[in-house]
């Protein structure tokens, strides 16, 4: 799979603060555009297993699928990855009941396709509004997409970790009801995606992360390690993980460049606006010397044809 012109991402995965491993996997793929994160399940046997297992059966697959249209490539990668994932287990006493969230995005063109299982997100940034593309496949996931929680009290929510949908716990085929949500959007040049797991989701609001966003200046890496570096300032309690795609036309209004290029635009707005003042005062002094002249002539006419006048 190819993209028009190749994207630079930048990505970045952490332990955190609580945890003693990171089960959290990612891969990025700027010349094929293809954007993975996965989450291990906590608490679960081998998640760390199944997160590496899910990113190198979707990214082999993949590669092999040039061709394919997108949705049914992602499609297929993921339920292959669920398979492998769960004959794995079944073989392996100690990897029984492993299993892992995942979400893919796989840029084409002008065109992102996402296929997304659990509760790790992909958001899009546009016009300074950034807004989640995918729904959280968790009972308290699901009452926040419908309202029926705030942000701030599915955050703080008990179960607010437990997911209705995973890669590996079962055998699966592609067309399964309740499994892969796909779904292809417009990809603008001067969005943004961000793919995360729910460590990070879950320690910063959106405003939050749209504010971290806003101060990018041209360096995804930086953006990816500063949410990381947020998430652990908030706790920390999960492993966290982060693949931040810019658009080549897209730039953090509150980044130096945006506002470097603020200040440009007022002093050009100032020097134009000086430009036209002067030009409409010319125009005013032309005026006000055509109508002295013109009364000065017309004085002068009266005086040579009145009554004893030099004009007789």
């Amino acid at each position: 799979m190819k993209t028009a012109a190749a994207l630079r991402s930048g990505s970045a995965t952490d332990t955190g603060l609580q945890r003693a491993a990171n089960e959290d996997r990612i891969w990025t793929d700027d010349a094929k555009g293809i954007y993975l994160v996965v989450d291990g399940l906590g608490g679960h046997a081998a998640g760390e297993v199944a997160a590496q297992t899910a990113v190198e059966v979707i990214v082999r697959e993949l590669e092999a699928l040039e061709t394919a249209a997108a949705e049914s490539a992602v499609r297929n990668a993921i339920t292959i990855a669920n398979n492998e994932i769960y004959r794995h287990a079944q073989q392996d006493s100690s990897s029984a009941g492993m299993a892992c969230v995942l979400t893919l995005a796989v840029v084409r063109e002008d065109v992102v396709t996402v296929g997304h299982v659990g509760d790790s997100r992909l958001y899009l940034m546009w016009n300074s509004t950034l807004r989640k593309l995918t729904p959280d496949h968790s009972p308290v996931g699901e009452q926040e997409d419908q309202g029926e929680l705030t942000e701030a009290e599915a955050m703080e929510h008990p179960r607010r970790n437990e997911v209705f949908r995973d890669v590996g716990s079962r055998e699966r085929a592609a067309n399964d009801d309740e499994f892969i949500e796909v779904r292809s959007i417009p990809f603008q040049p001067a969005a943004a995606l961000l793919l995360c797991s729910d460590g990070l989701s879950d320690s910063l609001t959106s405003a939050e992360i749209r504010a971290v966003i806003e101060t990018y200046n041209g360096d995804p890496g930086a953006v990816a390690a500063s949410l990381v570096e947020a998430a652990n300032q908030h706790g920390g309690n999960d492993n966290v993980s982060v693949v931040f795609v810019p658009g080549p036309e897209f730039i953090g209004v509150h980044s130096a460049a945006m506002s470097d290029a603020r200040t440009r635009h007022a002093i050009t707005r100032m020097r134009r606006g000086r430009a036209r003042w002067k030009r409409r005062l010319g125009r005013v002094l032309w005026l006000v010397v055509g109508i002295v002249l013109g009364m000065a002539m017309l004085a002068l006419f009266e005086r040579m044809w009145a009554p004893g006048g030099f004009l007789r």
